[in-house]
């Protein structure tokens, strides 16, 4: 009895040697992030399915809250970095791109193929041709619109590719007639508004430009941004009057009542919209017109990404993650849990949600790229005074130079 009780704990023993053994042999990589409690759900699942394929790889989530993150990271990527960081495209990772904070994954994006594949966030993800992280969820901007009002005003519904700009102005005019708001949108909170500049921007400018005049290397008296603001002055008598006094939901409610007929909102409204009543029957969706002809088509499509910081501990295995991470499946299995869209064009959505469907469709055809909006792509700063200055030419568009001159006058000192 003896000899097999010495048996027993040495076998004990030795099984714990090997489980330490075992523990000892993985290797650990540092995650920092900064999910709300479903998608945390979401990607501790996909950390899952990466460890099954890598059983070598301890991944170690450590999750902030969204606030807090924006914080911490600014002292982690300095003092104690992870190996992989939860951050934005565009030009809110410029700052740690230009500081080399983030590592250059330009070798993960070749040897995977992602140029195609995540084509659409490509110029989102470059800086001096190089791309610095891997985007994989976003979702769509664009243009929602009341079936009923189109009937009620007389109006031809937009066609598979939406109507063209002069079609959409004279249509306002139309709606007008019939006492409908073209155009509603609410810019108490500000933001709503910037969606409307950033489109009329970006089709009366293009991609480049509008991230140059975020970045501060535009003047805001620029001839082009005058154009911008002509283009917008065709539409401004046809929005809801008071949007300065009431908030984003408020205009929902303006679009689902049939008293406006379009919204210029992002895809997380669509809930909203069913909730005041809306269907798939009557509730369409459209992409922002072309306004200058040639320019490739720019969509809005705030995009959320993970990049590996410079000071990182475990690149190789980094770099294993960010690859898995841009593969069809993993984007497709995450963006399901969120109802956003993917990126890889390979992924699947949905197919029961036709605005998931739509903005999948719009968003991987977006040959000239992908922006921010306007409070993700201009410094905290400039965003609050161009967005104020967007709600007051909405207001009163005859004070568009006092408007320009008073933001150029902001660009130049923040920008310093």
């Amino acid at each position: 009895m003896k000899l097999k009780t010495k048996s027993v704990i040495l076998g004990f023993a030795a099984a714990s040697l090997l489980a330490t053994a075992a523990t000892a042999q993985q290797r650990v990589l540092k995650y920092n992030a900064d999910y709300d409690p479903i998608p945390l759900k979401a990607m501790e699942e996909l950390i899952a399915d990466f460890e099954a394929a890598n059983p070598d790889i301890d991944v170690q989530l450590t999750n902030f809250d969204h606030e807090g993150y924006k914080t911490a990271i600014r002292n982690f990527l300095t003092a104690d970095a992870p190996d992989l960081a939860n951050w934005y495209a565009g030009n809110r990772m410029a700052p740690f791109v230009n500081a080399g904070q983030f590592m250059d994954v330009s070798d993960v994006w070749e040897d995977n193929g992602l140029k195609d594949s995540l084509g659409s966030a490509l110029a989102s993800m470059t800086i001096d041709g190089k791309q610095w992280g891997i985007p994989y969820t976003y979702y769509q901007w664009g243009i929602y619109y009341n079936r009923d009002a189109y009937e009620a005003a007389g109006v031809e519904l937009p066609g598979d590719d939406g109507v063209s700009w002069d079609q959409f102005v004279e249509n306002c005019e139309k709606f007008k007639a019939a006492g409908i708001d073209c155009l509603t949108t609410g810019t108490k909170a500000l933001w709503p508004g910037a969606g409307i500049f950033d489109y009329m921007n970006l089709r009366t400018n293009g991609y480049e430009f509008h991230m140059d005049l975020t970045a501060g290397k535009v003047e805001w008296t620029d001839d082009r941004v005058k154009a911008t603001f002509a283009e917008w002055a065709k539409i401004q008598p046809y929005i809801t009057a008071n949007h300065a006094a009431i908030d984003w939901q408020d205009a929902a409610a303006l679009l689902v009542q049939g008293k406006a007929a379009h919204y210029v909102m992002g895809n997380f409204a669509v809930g909203v919209f069913k909730q005041g009543g809306m269907t798939d029957e009557n509730l369409g969706f459209m992409v922002f017109p072309e306004i200058t002809a040639g320019i490739p088509r720019a969509e809005e499509a705030p995009t959320d990404t993970i990049h590996i910081p410079a000071g990182a501990s475990n690149v190789d295995d980094a770099k294993k993650f960010l690859a898995f991470l841009a593969s069809a499946e993993a984007q497709t299995k995450w963006n399901a849990a969120q109802g956003q869209l993917p990126i890889n064009k390979n992924a699947n959505v949905n197919e029961d949600d036709p605005f998931l469907v739509a903005g999948f469709e719009m968003l991987s055809t977006a040959e000239g790229g992908i922006a921010q909006f306007f409070d993700r792509d201009a410094p905290a700063e400039m965003a609050k005074v161009g967005m104020e200055g967007f709600q007051q030419f909405m207001v009163q568009p005859d004070q568009l130079d006092n408007i320009l001159e008073r933001l150029e006058k902001a660009r130049q000192r923040i920008y310093k």
